[in-house]
């Protein structure tokens, strides 16, 4: 249990640094060209490190095909009934998707490890790779209809690099190219830059948050959405498939990790209430510290 609170801790300190920064300098730190940066090049660096740095099996992709499943009814379950609590578009945007988008990566990858040891890492690294899919085609398309309208959401998936970076990286993957140690290294730099760039910029929109100003009809709505409604579909879902039950237990830990910080990416890019999303994954990110020991109990049913 101690190597898990670790590795929650330890990603709060450049949350940290990225508050005190903002708190310091004030205006002088331009929030959107900060996300501007990450998004549309140091995430591709970390894209292609992610699916590079060991080949992709074929097999896996099963495991990814039920964490996919699980993430489309739940899309499907949250879409419709969000319709009918929130009449503000921009709500409606970040109710539908936001408990979709998890922490599978800096959060999700060391949590695994920490529970099942290094032979998880195939599967959260295939499990991450999906999530990073749904962040980019389904966290767009509702970011954006916060402001825009379909077509122009369907026209903004296509513009992001990401998608097209995780495209390319598959292929040479299945073609069985080997990134030398020095172009590994280069991508390395730019995963950890983005990595850290992200958390900075978590922080940066935690300063000036007031929590108490969020509609407390969202904040239990996703809550209870994220871990309530979401590990019940997936509980269910998976205890009626036949698979490993490490597997298993690998799916439903990544589906309980806390809003990622690409929420906050998203919002921001879009205009799509980025304090408010901020605001919603840092009371996430601090009931998930109580909710994932719950998670681990669970895990001897699976």
């Amino acid at each position: 249990m101690s190597s898990i609170i670790f590795s929650i801790f330890g990603i709060y300190i450049f949350i940290f640094l990225g508050f005190i920064a903002k708190m310091s300098f004030k205006e002088r730190i331009d929030d959107k060209t900060i996300t501007i940066i990450s998004v549309y090049f140091l995430q591709v660096f970390l894209t292609f490190w992610g699916l590079l740095v060991r080949p992709i099996d074929i097999t896996l992709f099963y495991a990814s095909g039920v964490y996919i499943g699980i993430v489309l009814v739940v899309l499907i379950f949250s879409a419709l009934v969000a319709r009918k609590l929130f009449t503000s578009p921009k709500e409606y945007s970040i109710a539908s998707v936001i408990a979709l988008i998890g922490n599978t990566g800096n959060l999700g990858i060391p949590i695994n490890i920490a529970i099942f040891g290094e032979e998880s890492i195939p599967y959260t690294t295939i499990v991450n790779l999906m999530n990073l899919f749904v962040v980019y085609s389904v966290g767009v398309f509702y970011y954006s209809r916060g402001n825009f309208d379909t077509k122009t959401s369907l026209k903004n998936i296509l513009k992001l690099p990401i998608l097209w970076a995780a495209l390319i990286a598959i292929t040479l993957s299945f073609l069985e190219y080997k990134p030398s140690g020095v172009v590994l290294n280069t991508l390395m730099m730019g995963a950890y830059a983005s990595i850290t760039m992200q958390l900075f910029l978590f922080g940066i929109y935690l300063y000036g948050t007031k929590i108490q100003e969020i509609s407390k009809r969202l904040v239990i709505w996703v809550l209870s959405l994220k871990f309530l409604i979401l590990p019940a579909i997936a509980f269910a879902i998976l205890i009626n498939i036949e698979l490993d039950s490490m597997i298993k237990g690998v799916i439903f830990i990544e589906l309980m990790m806390p809003l990622a910080v690409a929420n906050v990416n998203l919002a921001s890019l879009y205009d799509c209430s980025p304090r408010v999303v901020t605001a919603l994954v840092f009371i996430s990110s601090f009931v998930f510290l109580g909710v994932i020991f719950v998670a681990v109990r669970i895990l001897e049913y699976l």
